[in-house]
């Protein structure tokens, strides 16, 4: 994104106040729909849902942004693409939270609740950083480096190479896709089918 499409800070500062201000109103939006609905049922669809809106990510790779920039006479670039689909996805990060919260909730035995609520955010805590140690493994299967120059010379010391980059993008968006699926399945053969 900074290299090639050119987001420089102001742009991504940008991007992350609409996703903060919008994660907000999409707890608003979405209150009902999570509490009319099972806990397996909006965590799969916020699960398809965000499957499809990681897309535009992976067609910029391939060059998604030059073709409709080309076909709108340059309305609809990347820095476009990159504003709505922050715009549709942000509202969706902060909700796929509150089903979990309200599902430890939900479990938790009435004598032990808050200690049932610390252990399973300790949990939360501990996928969270499973998480960063699968990406840092995953980032050591697909090799991608940035172009690294000398301070002094500003010769290239490390040449930029993004080949490996658009098969990352749709491997974390099919992990992304089909983990949280598969443990609604599992789930859904245990006990906790309730929820």
């Amino acid at each position: 994104m900074i290299d090639d499409l050119k987001f420089d800070q102001q742009f991504l500062a940008i991007l992350s106040v609409i996703a903060s201000g919008l994660a907000l109103f999409g707890m608003f939006i979405f209150r009902r729909f999570m509490a009319e609905r099972s806990i397996a049922y909006v965590i799969g669809f916020l699960t398809i849902i965000g499957g499809i809106l990681y897309i535009p990510n992976i067609g910029m790779y391939y060059g998604l942004h030059e073709w409709t920039s080309a076909h709108t006479g340059g309305v609809v670039d990347a820095r476009f693409i990159a504003i709505v689909d922050t715009a549709v996805e942000s509202p969706l990060g902060q909700v796929a939270m509150i089903p979990m919260l309200a599902w430890i909730a939900n479990s938790a035995p009435a004598h032990l609740k808050a200690t049932f609520f610390a252990v399973m955010a300790s949990f939360t805590n501990l996928a969270l950083s499973l998480s960063q140690l699968g990406t840092k493994y995953v980032n050591q299967i697909f090799l991608i480096t940035r172009e690294v120059r000398d301070r002094e010379t500003d010769a290239v010391t490390v040449p930029a190479d993004y080949s490996e980059l658009g098969m990352l993008l749709i491997t974390v968006a099919l992990v992304g896709l089909l983990f949280p699926l598969l443990a609604i399945l599992i789930v859904k053969r245990t006990p906790l089918r309730s929820a």
